[in-house]
C-alpha cells in the first residue's frame, strides 16, 4: 500500500520495525534511518526473508533539518515515524513539512536544557500542517497513546461524561540488575526526578518528586507501590475529554530502584547541568546513561508482566459509573516474538498502529492532533490484532 520511514533504531524502533514487517500488506516499503546506520543494516538483514516489505537503510542526523528534508525527498515515504529522541521532534516535523510527509511520534517535545515536556511547541505547528495538507499524530505510544485511545473509547461507548481519570502504569518485570532503566535512561531519570503534577478543576497542581504514593492491586500482578508523576497525556486529555474534573498519572517503582535513584541524585549524577571534567564539558546524566545497562539488552533477562490502563469515573444516563480498561503484557512472550522486553513492545506496537491509521487514511486530517481526537474503534481493534489485547473491568478498585 505505501512506504514509511522510521527514524531511530533503538529498542522501541526495533519493535515497531518488526511489527511494520509483519504488517506487510499496509507497509510495502520501509526505510530505516538513524545516526548509526550499522544498527539499521543489522535489523534489515535480520528481517529480510521473513517479510514482503522492501527494506532500505540510511544514515541521518535527526538534529539536521536540511539532511532530514533531503532524505525524505529522496526516499519519498508517505509518512515518517519518529522514534528518535523527544528533543528531535521539531526538526523532524520541520523536515516533514518541507518534504511533504505525514508525521507520527510517541513522545512530546522537550528542550534538552530544561527537561520540561509539554505540547505547546508542537501544537504551534497546527496551521503549518493544515496548510500543507499533512497530518501530524502526536504521542502514538502506550502512555501517551493507547491511554488516550482508551479514554476516547470509554467516552464513546460507556459514558456521557468522564469526571475522573487515573492512568496507572505498572511494570512488574525483574531484569536482575541492581539498577537499570527500562527505556532511555536519560528520558526515564529526567521524568522520575522531575516534580509531579496532576490536573484538577481546570488547573495544574504541582507536587514534589515522589511525594504522593499509593498501593494498588493490579490484575494479573498483585499489589505494587505507585507514585504520582507528571505525564504528557494529562495535558491534552484535560482539553479534549468533556466533563473532566481531575486526571492523575501513577507509575510503579520498587524500593531498590528508588534507593539507587536517591543516591545518584544526592551525588549529582542525575543533573542535566554541564560540568567541566579534565578540561572537557560533560553532562552528568549523559555520563550515567553511558555506564548503565542499555535498555535494549534487558530483553533476554527480564521476567514478569506489565499492566497499563485507565480507571474512569463519570456519568451515564444520570448515574455514576466506573470502568477500568487495561492491557497486560508478558516480558518473555515479547522477547520471544520480537527480541525485546515489554516496555519497548508496549510502545513500539502502538507506534506501528498509529502509522497504519495515518497511512491507510483511517486517521487522516490536515493539522496536528492528539490520539483521543480520532475515532478510537479502529485503533482498539488493531491493538487486539497486533499483540496488545485489552480487557475491561466494570467494577474496578478505585485509587483513593
Amino acid at each position: 500500500m505505501g512506504k514509511v520511514m522510521v527514524i531511530g533504531c533503538g529498542g522501541v524502533a526495533s519493535v515497531a520495525i518488526h511489527k511494520i514487517c509483519q504488517n506487510d500488506e499496509v507497509f510495502t516499503e520501509l526505510c530505516i534511518a538513524s545516526r548509526t546506520v550499522s544498527k539499521c543494516d543489522a535489523l534489515k538483514e535480520k528481517l529480510e526473508g521473513s517479510t514482503k516489505t522492501k527494506i532500505t537503510t540510511a544514515q541521518v542526523d535527526a538534529d539536521d533539518v536540511e539532511a532530514l528534508t533531503a532524505l525524505i525527498k529522496k526516499e519519498k515515504p508517505e509518512a515518517v515515524l519518529n522514534l528518535a529522541l523527544p528533543y528531535q521532534d521539531l526538526t523532524i516535523m520541520d523536515a516533514c513539512l518541507a518534504a511533504g510527509a505525514h508525521y507520527i511520534d510517541t513522545a512530546n517535545y522537550e528542550p534538552e536544557d530544561t527537561a520540561k515536556f509539554e505540547y505547546k511547541w508542537q501544537w504551534a505547528y497546527r496551521e503549518k500542517f493544515e496548510k500543507a495538507g499533512l497530518t501530524a499524530l502526536l504521542g502514538s505510544g502506550f502512555d501517551p497513546g493507547v491511554t488516550s485511545v482508551f479514554s476516547a473509547y470509554a467516552l464513546k461507548h460507556y459514558f456521557d461524561e468522564i469526571n475522573y481519570i487515573d492512568i496507572l502504569d505498572c511494570n512488574a518485570g525483574d531484569h536482575g540488575y541492581p539498577f537499570a532503566t527500562n527505556f532511555n535512561p536519560e528520558i526515564n531519570i529526567r521524568e522520575v526526578s522531575a516534580k509531579g503534577s496532576y490536573w484538577e478543576d481546570g488547573h495544574w497542581v504541582e507536587t514534589e518528586p515522589m511525594e504522593i504514593k499509593r498501593v494498588y492491586n493490579f490484575p494479573e500482578i498483585g499489589e505494587k507501590d505507585m507514585y504520582l508523576l507528571h505525564h504528557e497525556e494529562i495535558e491534552s486529555l484535560a482539553l479534549n475529554i468533556p466533563g473532566i474534573k481531575r486526571i492523575r498519572f501513577f507509575m510503579t517503582f520498587g524500593e531498590s530502584y528508588l534507593n539507587h535513584l536517591r543516591c545518584l541524585e544526592d551525588v549529582g549524577m542525575t543533573s542535566i547541568e554541564p560540568i567541566m571534567y579534565e578540561g572537557k564539558e560533560i553532562v552528568p546524566l549523559q555520563f550515567l546513561k553511558a555506564v548503565l545497562p542499555d535498555p535494549s539488552s534487558l530483553g533476554p533477562r527480564t521476567k514478569g508482566k506489565t499492566n497499563i490502563g485507565c480507571i474512569f469515573v463519570g456519568k451515564k444516563d444520570g448515574q455514576e459509573k466506573k470502568l477500568y480498561i487495561y492491557n497486560t503484557c508478558d516480558h518473555q512472550e515479547c522477547y520471544k516474538e520480537v527480541g525485546s522486553q515489554a516496555v519497548a513492545y508496549t510502545t513500539g506496537v502502538p507506534a506501528m498502529i498509529g502509522a497504519m491509521m495515518v497511512m491507510t487514511g483511517t486517521w487522516q486530517k490536515p493539522g496536528v492532533y492528539n490520539m483521543e481526537e480520532f475515532d478510537p474503534d479502529p485503533f482498539m481493534d488493531a491493538l487486539n490484532k497486533w499483540g496488545l489485547p485489552w480487557k475491561i473491568s466494570e467494577n474496578p478498585e478505585l485509587v483513593v
